[in-house]
């Protein structure tokens, strides 16, 4: 589609053989019966040159499947999973939805062959094997610059087959998100509402490894995990030694981590003590690892350079309290599904004077 705002060039315009037209308030094009047309977006910076978006006939929804130069773009695969997470923000559905991986092959074609990173996500994506891998090696062949990120809970990968698999894709930018709850199966089991998935989890973490793939550990922090944060750390360390990363997670609170509150919630700052245990841990051993999700004002000052601005653009808030904080343009914020319910006693604007002190402490 045509972003039309110039209405001095309309009449050439509608001549040339375009999907459609997008025009603001001020530029309504008088466009023929069956010709595409969106007029008027309520905000007009939804939608950018480059840009990929999906249309339903006789909706006013648009949906944006893929913005030019942004890292937080992602290729949804289904709602289906095979774990029912305490905290998932993405509440499993039992549906047959195939159907995203034909839309995912045919936004792949339309990305722009840039350097950014693309999520895969569900739902379980490995669930829909052969789609997955048909969409991993298009994006091998269409996109070899970009990296490839992928969200699983790993169980799928105990069948060995995907070693084969994985190795005939050898895409050599992708990588695999696999959460690992606790350092045992009776926590992480209960975590993920799946008994069983602790074993299957690691068998596939091996399996990922023999298929010589790049891994990174996720743990979202929260009542259930912080409390053996610090021997989970040992475990990853001492049985999962092909790991590359270590990704240590503040909660999303949306999904069933609403209805489980009581259960989840604990403030950040009083898992302060177990997050620098873990973290140093893992860090002077060489193990990379980071805190995702976490306001700067509520990560002590000494692992501040573990920090990374991590919740994707589309659905990133600062709040009322953050308004004139010194270290908003480095901090990570919120979820826009923020409320105060969630919200640690901790919260606070950092003044310069205090940012600087506190940046200075992390080096």
């Amino acid at each position: 589609m045509l972003w039309v705002a110039e209405p001095a060039l309309q009449a050439s315009l509608l001549e040339l053989p375009l999907g459609g037209f997008i025009t603001p308030a001020s530029a309504e094009l008088p466009v023929a019966a069956g010709v595409l047309a969106l007029h008027g977006p309520r905000d007009e910076g939804v939608v950018q040159p480059g840009d990929v978006i999906a249309l339903t006939p006789g909706s006013p929804v648009v949906r944006v499947l893929y913005r030019r130069g942004s890292d937080s773009n992602l290729l949804f695969m289904t709602d289906r999973c095979n774990s029912l997470c305490l905290m998932c923000s993405q509440p499993p559905k039992d549906v047959d939805d195939r159907w995203h991986i034909e839309e995912n092959l045919r936004v792949i074609d339309l990305m722009d062959p840039q350097e950014e990173n693309i999520g895969i996500s569900g739902g379980e994506p490995t669930l829909y094997r052969e789609g997955l891998l048909t969409i991993l090696r298009k994006c091998k062949d269409v996109l070899p610059h970009k990296s490839i990120h992928v969200l699983s809970n790993g169980r799928t990968f105990k069948d060995p087959s995907w070693i084969e698999a994985l190795t005939q894709v050898d895409h050599p930018q992708l990588s695999w998100g696999i959460p690992v709850y606790a350092d045992n199966p009776t926590d992480h089991d209960h975590v993920v509402q799946a008994p069983g998935a602790f074993s299957e989890t690691l068998q596939g973490l091996y399996n990922l490894a023999r298929a010589k793939q790049v891994i990174e550990i996720r743990v979202v922090l929260s009542q259930l995990t912080t409390p053996r944060l610090p021997e989970l750390a040992h475990y990853v360390f001492r049985n999962l030694p092909f790991v590359r990363h270590v990704a240590l997670m503040g909660i999303e609170s949306t999904g069933l981590a609403r209805k489980h509150y009581d259960e989840l919630w604990i403030d950040p700052l009083d898992y302060q003590e177990h997050l620098t245990q873990a973290v140093y841990f893992l860090s002077n051993r060489g193990l990379p690892v980071s805190i995702y999700n976490l306001p700067l004002c509520l990560v002590p000052a000494h692992l501040a350079r573990f920090a990374r601005q991590s919740i994707s653009d589309w659905k990133n808030l600062f709040i009322d309290d953050c308004k004139d904080c010194a270290a908003a343009e480095h901090c990570s914020g919120f979820f826009k599904s923020h409320t105060t319910r969630w919200q640690s006693r901790g919260i606070q604007k950092l003044t310069t004077q205090a940012f600087e002190a506190y940046a200075g402490s992390a080096q």
